[in-house]
């Protein structure tokens, strides 16, 4: 017998015992001498009746699946609703039995009963309460024993309790609360669950100073979501670190359960974003629960975050398909360790090997594929721009016809808010992809049933190789200065997270709804993100400095150093052009596609495998002025001056 299913029987013994035990004792304490002696001789007629009953009503109120440790006032709630419902039943029970068929007399009595529904209570919710303090007690003296991190828990009460339950129940190892701050007033010279309200979030020096006097020593802050998101957060963020004080943030709110709550360094970047996008993730688990999943470039920063949703909703198998051996090696080591069911495989492969590419997906044969394998740094491809036309362009169109070969149900290709009105290498080849697997998806409708081919933009990436954020950080830890190409361009902005969401919840949509919009024939294609207002890339280093304890100008100089060759001040979502589609996904939207027929973009992509067998950058861009009518509006531009070796970046996803 398996530990679970051990202590389930335990718990059922309980309760059935419990519940015999109850009804014995309302007996006991109402009745006495012959009234109880000739009850208590019919009463095993009567519990071989009710016995079964209660504990189906055990069951179906979730009593045996509750676990007692973390036993609180929705137990209690079921406890009640179950008794209530027994209580009831013995009410009707007893009219019965005072019938001329049965015992002619009432055989509990509505005192009996009351009785045996005080008791119930007690027998059934009281042992739960008391075990869950005997773990309390026990989590509190091995805490205080560990000699355990002085923390204080800030953030508004309700999910301070959360916090507090999770450290009590030792999902969090080592850290004491000792103290909170709340953003309200209203909170003062209270305690949660015996922890005080020692003042606002104005107050954490003065906090740490009286809890010093006391001989508590404060070595740590741990920031719930509404701390993270108040308006105090860049103050509270740069105090701490003048104190010298790691901050950590509680991740998992949004999810069940208490042993699903864990604590990450507050990093920069979770103060720079608008409130994120609420997935629906029980649609993304039913879209991808049971299948096949291949991610191309899938050790890359969103590549491999791909990879972990997939695993975490419930894929069958996943295909980790890439380049560069260290990053297949580290992705599928944290896939590894990750407690999902998902059979994880992986390959090195070059999107650019069209034989190996269809090799690949003939052996796992992919239910939906997720295309974010690129090159993706501006400068580098305006240097060398056939390495992006082989990788962007013919690295998409092998995966995509491969994708098509095997009969996959969708392929997502990870694009970029660049490739609308692209005015530089990146945005242009990025685009001519879209332009390819649209032109394949218009082929393969087959009355709705064929492989759907659609593109994600999105514009920055927190966290992703190549983001801005990571080189502000490391140029303030040099001391500056902070380099910003222009004063007045901006940028839109996701989490890491977000970005993965974003393409899951497209792949889903595209292989559903967006198959053809009901009564009108049209396709979604192309789906982005509503990222809010773009940010102001000198506000976000003047901010980044600030955060770091340092004022603008005074202790890091921001330095403006030019726009660089295919760069653009302002990012768009949409083309001009692109029809607009509802999605009826929470924010997201969706275009209709702008293609050329799949014979336009045969003769196309001739042209350009030619130029860049030759090296012809004239020829190339001839091509995709054609194809993309804006790209021939952009200025000419003098490709700034690299190493010869930087643009030899590997085959793989940002």
């Amino acid at each position: 017998m398996s530990r679970l299913l051990a202590k389930k029987t335990l718990i059922i013994v309980h309760d059935i015992a419990a519940t015999i035990l109850a009804v014995v004792l309302a007996f006991a304490v109402r009745f006495e001498g012959a009234q109880f002696s000739e009850r208590l001789a019919l009463l095993p007629h009567v519990l071989l009746v009710f016995v079964p009953i209660a504990a189906v009503t055990y069951w179906y109120f979730g009593l045996y699946r509750s676990r007692w440790r973390f036993a609180s006032l929705p137990d209690l709630s079921n406890i009640f609703k179950a008794v209530t419902i027994l209580a009831l039943a013995l009410l009707v029970g007893d009219y019965v039995l005072a019938s001329s068929r049965f015992y002619g007399f009432f055989f509990f009595g509505k005192i009996t009963i009351a009785l045996y529904w005080v008791l119930q209570m007690f027998l059934l919710g009281g042992p739960r309460l008391a075990w869950r303090y005997l773990k309390y007690a026990q989590s509190r003296h091995n805490i205080e024993r560990q000699d355990a991190t002085a923390s204080l828990v800030l953030g508004r009460s309700a999910e301070v309790e959360v916090a507090l339950r999770a450290i009590e129940s030792g999902a969090f190892s080592k850290i004491a609360a000792k103290g909170i701050l709340s953003p309200r007033e209203s909170d003062l010279d209270q305690a949660i669950r015996g922890v005080p309200v020692l003042g606002t979030f104005a107050d954490l020096e003065q906090a740490i100073s009286d809890l010093a006097e006391r001989g508590v020593n404060v070595r740590r802050l741990v920031m719930t979501p509404s701390a993270i998101n108040a308006p105090e957060a860049d103050a509270l963020l740069a105090r701490a670190r003048r104190l010298g004080l790691p901050l950590s943030r509680l991740q998992g709110l949004d999810e069940e359960g208490v042993r699903d709550l864990t604590l990450a360094p507050v990093d920069i970047e979770d103060l720079l974003l608008r409130p994120t996008v609420e997935i629906d993730k029980a649609r993304l688990a039913r879209f991808i629960r049971g299948k096949r999943v291949l991610v191309t470039g899938g050790g890359g920063s969103i590549g491999s975050e791909i990879c972990a949703r997939v695993a975490a909703f419930g894929a069958d198998a996943l295909y980790v398909l890439e380049s560069s051996e260290p990053a297949l090696h580290a992705v599928t080591e944290h896939l590894s360790v990750l407690d999902a069911a998902t059979r994880i495989e992986g390959g090195i492969a070059d999107v650019r090997d069209r034989e190996r590419i269809e090799h690949i997906f003939r052996q796992f044969a992919p239910d939906v594929v997720f295309h974010a394998a690129a090159l993706k740094h501006v400068p580098y491809l305006e240097q060398d721009w056939s390495e992006g036309i082989k990788t962007n362009v013919f690295g998409s169109v092998n995966v995509a016809d491969a994708a098509v070969a095997v009969g996959a149900r969708a392929l997502v290709m990870i694009s970029t808010d660049k490739a609308i009105e692209p005015v530089s290498m990146l945005g242009t080849t990025k685009r001519l992809a879209e332009m390819y697997a649209q032109a394949l998806d218009a082929e393969t409708a087959n009355g709705g049933n064929g492989t759907r081919l659609i593109a994600v933009r999105f514009g920055n990436v927190l966290g992703s190789v190549g983001s801005v954020v990571p080189k502000f950080k490391a140029q303030i830890a040099r001391g500056g200065p902070v380099t910003v190409t222009h004063p007045d361009m901006v940028r839109y902005f996701m989490t890491v997270r977000e970005a993965a969401d974003l393409v899951l919840t497209a792949a889903s949509h595209a292989d559903a709804e967006g198959r053809t919009a009901p009564g009108t024939g049209r396709r979604a294609a192309v789906y982005v993100l509503k990222m809010g207002q773009p940010v102001r890339i000198y506000d976000l280093a003047e901010r980044m400095i600030r955060l770091a304890g340092f004022e603008p100008g005074v202790d890091i100089e921001i330095a403006i150093t030019g726009v660089r060759p295919g760069e653009r001040l302002h990012e768009i979502l949409f083309a001009r052009d692109e029809p607009m589609m509802e999605t009826g996904i929470e924010g997201v939207m969706a275009a209709e596609p702008i293609f050329a027929d799949k014979e336009r973009m045969a003769g196309w992509l001739a042209r350009l495998a030619d130029a860049t067998r030759t090296y012809d950058r004239a020829a190339a861009e001839a091509v995709m002025a054609e194809a993309i009518p804006e790209f021939s509006r952009r200025q000419p531009q003098a490709v700034a001056g690299l190493p010869p070796s930087a643009g030899q970046a590997a085959s793989r996803a940002s």
